[in-house]
Order: structure tokens, then C-alpha cells, then sequence
């Protein structure tokens, strides 16, 4: 019975020791990877580079309200009711390039995740494969584990090494 007992032992605790989850923090993956740091820094260059003229519009769409404002009283009623609502058109279309602006940075994100996501994939499994790795769990799901079970740091080493850059457009 007691061989019985120590052999029993000894196997539930060697299939304890290869079940335990490893764990993976894919917003560090995504930000801090080389091909995720480009396509950053360009979706960033991007935005910047669209508001800086949103706003130069803005710019100039105040100081032609300025304008209107001083011809009140100078101009006729119905030319100042027609300037007025050309104002109001180069708002709207102004809100709506500010809008498509966003939208098409949230949507050339969204496909740049996706395309790091879809390299980063095999990546893992690969890794667990060569690891004996069973389980790899997302860090944002996680309340306390070892550190020695973050395989992030790895993953980005061979994600950088498989995948340079992201093409955007």
C-alpha cells in the first residue's frame, strides 16, 4: 500500500507540474513589439497630422465668423442669412472630416491588431509546442501568478524576429 501511495504521488504531481497556464500580456505584445511600436507611431502620425489641419480649418472658419459677425449691421439681411449658413455648412463638413479622420485611424488600428494578431498565433503555439506548454492564458484575466510563467518577453522576441512591419493602407 505504501508503494501504492508514493507511486500515486508521484505521478499526480509530475501531471500537476505540466498543467500549470502560462501567461501572455497581449496589450504589452501589441505596444512594445517592433512592428507594433511602427504601426503606432504611423496610426499617431497620422491623427496628429489630420487634426493640426482640422484645426488650421477651425482657424480659419473663426475669423470668417468674425467677419460676419462685423458686416451685420453693414451688409443686407439676406446676404447675411446666406453667409451664415455657408458658415454652418463648413462646420458640418468640418465635423465630418474630423469624424472620417477618426474613424479611418480606428479602423486602420483595428487592422493592424488584427494582422499581429493573426502572426502572433502561430507564434504561440510553435512556442508551446518546443515548451510542452498546454495552456496560455491572457494576463488581463489573471489575479496573482508566478512571474516565471510569463512567456511574453519570448513571444516578442519571436514575433519581432518573424514580423518586421505592418502595412496600414
Amino acid at each position: 500500500k505504501i508503494y501504492f501511495i508514493l507511486i500515486s504521488f508521484f505521478f499526480i504531481s509530475t501531471n500537476l507540474n505540466t498543467e500549470v497556464p502560462y501567461f501572455i500580456d497581449f496589450k504589452y505584445v501589441l505596444n512594445e513589439s517592433t512592428a507594433g511600436k511602427k504601426a503606432q507611431n504611423e496610426l499617431k502620425k497620422k491623427l496628429d497630422t489630420g487634426i493640426k489641419k482640422i484645426r488650421e480649418k477651425e482657424k480659419a472658419i473663426k475669423e470668417e465668423e468674425k467677419k460676419i459677425i462685423q458686416q451685420k449691421k453693414i451688409i443686407k439681411p439676406e446676404e447675411y442669412k446666406k453667409k451664415v449658413q455657408e458658415l454652418r455648412t463648413k462646420i458640418s463638413n468640418l465635423q465630418k472630416e474630423r469624424n472620417n479622420l477618426l474613424e479611418k485611424v480606428s479602423q486602420q488600428r483595428s487592422k493592424a491588431r488584427n494582422e499581429l494578431l493573426k502572426t502572433l498565433n502561430p507564434i504561440i503555439e510553435k512556442y508551446m509546442e518546443e515548451k510542452n506548454i498546454r495552456m496560455v492564458i491572457e494576463k488581463k484575466s489573471l489575479l496573482l501568478a508566478d512571474k516565471k510563467l510569463d512567456i511574453t518577453k519570448d513571444i516578442i522576441d519571436l514575433l519581432n524576429k518573424e514580423l518586421k512591419s505592418i502595412k496600414l493602407n
